[in-house]
């Protein structure tokens, strides 16, 4: 028998309500199910069930691919925050601030392919802040597949380039004093 803190759907839901309370961004079925398995005793199959229900009576809505927490949810979190056991509770804190980090830093790298028409291309890619735009880099590329290789490698390295870009610029220069 599985060891675990949540015994029925009204313990599902709650952990829904705890988790999406704290979400800053929509998040599919999916990715729910993955922020409320802090327990050994919730199924995919809870998750699957409760959110539809949840969105039948208010306390989740639709928005954007994903589903988040409603006014009336709000509440009903806000009511019944300590009926959770702590383990479950830090466990999803921690989640949900893993999962808003990613999707947050996601959201400043951009990229895209633009095909020429001497069938060069050009590799387009942004990295921003909350201020706005930190970067933007136009690699031109001899084919659409190579820009999409660069595109698809930025987001993963896109800090460290920054990085290196700032360091680059700002070093001081080694002066050579033998130099004419």
């Amino acid at each position: 028998m599985p060891h675990g803190f949540i015994n029925d759907m009204l313990d599902v839901k709650l952990l829904i309500l705890y988790i999406t309370n704290r979400l800053l961004y929509p998040a599919d079925t999916k990715t729910l199910y993955e922020l409320c398995l802090q327990d050994d005793k919730l199924s995919y199959f809870d998750v699957m069930q409760a959110v539809p229900q949840m969105v039948e009576s208010g306390h989740l809505e639709e928005k954007d691919g994903g589903f988040v927490i409603t006014e009336k949810g709000r509440e009903a979190a806000q009511i019944t925050k300590d009926s959770l056991a702590y383990p479950v509770t830090q466990r999803a804190a921690r989640a949900v601030e893993r999962f808003n980090r990613e999707v947050r830093r996601e959201s400043f790298v951009r990229t895209e392919v633009l095909e020429r028409p001497d069938g060069e291309a050009l590799a387009v890619m942004h990295l921003d802040d909350e201020m706005g735009p930190l970067i933007t880099i136009e690699y031109t590329c001899p084919s659409a597949r190579q820009a999409a290789f660069l595109t698809k490698a930025f987001p993963a390295k896109a800090d460290k380039l920054y990085q290196f870009i700032t360091e680059t610029l700002t070093a001081k220069e080694e002066v050579d004093e033998n130099a004419p």
